[in-house]
């Protein structure tokens, strides 16, 4: 039956494209995973303290998570209802947690206590997680890392990695002394529990006088797989027995359609061949595991794979499908094209009502890749999760529809939090929640690698694009055009900027689309060497002219230079304004600097612009200027904090039809504004943490039908979540 006119017509006008209200092909109808909540794992403690949530598990009904942090030597608690978390109070513990999982009411947690690499020590803590107490310590004999315990709750596996030292011979194997495999068996009081050890060494054809056993995991059938990275190798272990049942080597991939090189471009047309080496291991049934192929020693194929486990056989790999969708979401790290990519680490699998689910953790991309697996041997890639930076733990809950993962990286200085992070099933459809800024991912590309988005501009005569600008992060500058009307948001189309006929890049903080055709650049200079620059583009994306400050003006530049530029008139009548991010030598304290260039008569005139109070320990300023009409400007203005610090992120009115700037070495006229926009709601709304660097705002449409964007500069993933944002901020008057 054919749409009724009037519902297409309130579907565009919201925004959404039609076109994408179906479900994605493999879905099972709209299901998808949604963030909900984030967690910075401070919480448990003080914001000053270095934290780091690793492995987590929970307890049966979901409403407890238990999570390893191993520089703060404790294990942390936090209550989980809805999916949002409470913290719930740590308990310290006399090493450093490597691993936990949960039994009934008892946290079994995996402590390394090795005073060295070469006299490696561990012990298994056992905690009564109703008074939050340890009831039972078992001697390991080793440094452990992995545990897994069996649906029955009669055994526990734990990996006796006994790791080697990186710094010994370039980290070479072999080193003693060679790990291996305990088994606890569960029975009766936890203090009379008994462990038998099984050697590992003699199987891998890598070092096999030393294995390194890193992750285990077991099946229905009580047999437990266990991945020996280093030595590039998998073995099978019936635990009733306490033998090795079976063992292969991971195998090498070749996989085509990759990026190789560090160098600021996103080319995937390489291609490599290298050992899986894989770190994280789970059964997708009780004759099929997979394996994330994270690398370590020598290789790192950058795929996860599944084998039958009785031959050992691979029955499926990834290729380079991972690599792919981490460009397609504006999350590859080009900084590690030359080493190991988007590096797949960690992989869980769990059944959520009718369906078998898959999770694949890039520690580089900062990313989940969600697979159907209801048929073990053909995954299908349903979505892909924005995560904290370095997710660790994949922890799904199926008695709550929740996954829960943990991302390790805690950097305060850079404003990166370790943290948790939940994701519920739902039934919502993807396009219904970006409307509300909910639901991820917010932006695609039909390929086209992107990412560092750092200024916006709508295109002047129509409804439905804007162009975005990318920074220093990526070479040659680029102009991206990003269709709003998709949901997700899609960019459709790249421009490289040339000079001379030949690629250019500068650091392109913002862009403005010209009435007649082309663009102008803002180019963000540092203060020393690098001038800022406005640059005049051609259409074809040839650079027409470099247009520097005056002289003076220039000479008072910082390191916060051109950030944001947006252009009013046309023709003669055309001028064009940039924002000045921070206060320059010769401003006065809170205020930047709004900047206007005549092009028909190359003049340059300023005025002050009064910024907000900075946040303690932090500063504000200007991350963008766009036009709502040709007396009106738009002006975004931030700190530069992230999650809990985060309080400006705002978007003000400024009248210019009044305004007059004054040529350099003149008073500046002090511009007013209004408020019209805070950002920070729609930057948490589903659960994220407030990302710092909001930099781009346009307007899309015309007449009284337009409507307010923004974008996220995720820094290409450069001491930075990664996340490429697409916002949705409503009709703007």
């Amino acid at each position: 039956m054919a749409r009724p006119v009037r519902a297409l017509a309130v579907l565009l006008v919201c925004g959404i494209s039609t076109s994408v209200l179906a479900p994605p092909a493999g879905a099972h109808g709209t299901e998808r995973f949604q963030r909900v909540d984030t967690m910075p794992v401070f919480r448990n403690s003080t914001a000053a303290e270095h934290t780091a949530a690793e492995i987590a598990a929970a307890t049966a009904d979901g409403r407890t998570v238990v999570y390893t942090d191993s520089p703060g030597r404790r294990i942390g608690f936090t209550r989980v209802r809805d999916g949002r978390f409470t913290p719930d109070g740590t308990l310290a513990v006399p090493g450093e947690p490597t691993s936990v999982d949960v039994v009934g009411r008892l946290a079994l947690v995996a402590v390394n206590t090795s005073p060295s690499r070469r006299t490696p020590s561990g012990v298994l803590l056992v905690v009564d997680l109703d008074g939050r107490r340890v009831v039972a310590s078992h001697d390991l004999g080793g440094q452990p890392d992995s545990i897994d315990i069996s649906r029955d709750g009669r055994y526990a596996a734990v990996a006796i990695e006994n790791e080697r030292d990186e710094d010994v011979d370039g980290g070479a194997l072999p080193q003693a002394p060679a790990g291996f495999l305990a088994i606890v068996d569960l029975k009766g009081a936890p203090t009379g529990w008994t462990q038998r050890r099984v050697e590992l060494t003699g199987l891998a054809e890598v070092a096999p006088e030393d294995p390194e056993p890193e992750y285990v995991s077991i099946n229905g059938r009580d047999q437990v797989a266990v991945t020996l990275q280093e030595n590039n190798h998998i073995a099978i272990v019936d635990l009733r027995r306490g033998e090795v049942v079976n063992h292969f080597s991971a195998g090498t991939a070749t996989v085509r359609g990759v990026d190789t090189a560090d160098d600021g471009r996103i080319d995937p047309s390489q291609t490599i061949t290298a050992a899986r080496e894989p770190d994280a291991v789970a059964w997708l049934d009780d004759r099929t595991l997979g394996t994330a192929d994270e690398g370590d020693y020598r290789g790192g194929s950058r795929t996860w794979t599944v084998f039958d486990a009785a031959s050992g056989r691979v029955v499926h790999s990834s290729g380079n499908e991972l690599e792919q969708v981490a460009i397609r979401q504006g999350q590859y790290p080009d900084g590690r094209s030359d080493n190991k990519g988007v590096e797949p680490e960690g992989l869980a699998v769990a059944t959520f009502g009718r369906h078998r689910y898959a999770f694949v953790g890039m520690e580089r991309a900062n990313l989940v890749a969600v697979y159907d697996i209801d048929d073990a041997r053909r995954p299908k890639f349903l979505q892909a999760l924005p995560t904290g930076v370095g997710p660790e733990g994949l922890l799904p809950i199926p008695a709550t529809g929740t996954l829960v993962v943990s991302a390790e990286e805690d950097a305060a200085d850079d404003g990166i939090r370790s943290s948790l992070t939940s994701y519920r099933l739902t039934r919502t459809p993807l396009a219904v929640s970006l409307q509300r800024n909910q639901g991820t991912p917010s932006i695609v590309s039909d390929g086209i690698g992107f990412g560092a988005l750092s200024g916006l501009s709508g295109v002047p005569g129509d409804h439905r694009h804007v162009v975005a600008v990318t920074d220093s992060a990526y070479s040659p500058t680029r102009v991206l055009t990003i269709d709003t009307l998709a949901a997700p948001a899609r960019v459709r189309a790249e421009l490289a900027l040339t000079k001379d006929g030949r690629p250019v890049g500068y650091d392109g903080e913002g862009v403005a689309a010209r009435r007649g055709g082309g663009y102008w650049v803002a180019s963000e200079g540092d203060g020393k060497k690098k001038p800022n620059l406005l640059v005049e583009v051609a259409p074809t994306g040839a650079v027409v002219r470099e247009v520097p400050l005056p002289e003076a003006v220039a000479a008072t530049a910082t390191g916060n230079g051109f950030e944001g530029v947006a252009v009013t008139g046309r023709g003669a009548s055309e001028q064009v304004w940039v924002a000045v991010q921070r206060e320059w030598k010769s401003d006065m304290r809170g205020q930047a600097t709004l900047a206007r260039f005549t092009p028909a008569t190359g003049e340059w005139a300023f005025a002050a612009y009064p910024l907000d109070a900075a946040p303690a320990g932090g500063w504000v300023g200007l991350s963008e200027v766009t036009a709502l009409d040709d007396r009106t400007l738009l002006v975004l203005e931030r700190d530069n904090q992230r999650g809990d610090a985060a309080v400006t992120k705002k978007v003000y009115r400024v009248d210019i039809s009044r305004l007059a700037p004054t040529p350099a070495g003149q008073p500046k006229p002090v511009v007013a504004k209004s408020p019209a926009r805070d950002l920070l709601p729609a930057l948490k709304a589903d659960g994220a943490t407030a990302h710092d660097k909001v930099e781009g705002i346009a307007v899309v449409g015309f007449g009284p039908l337009r409507r307010l964007v923004g974008v996220v500069d995720n820094d290409g993933l450069d001491d930075a979540p990664g996340e490429s944002v697409f916002l949705r901020l409503g009709w703007i008057r």
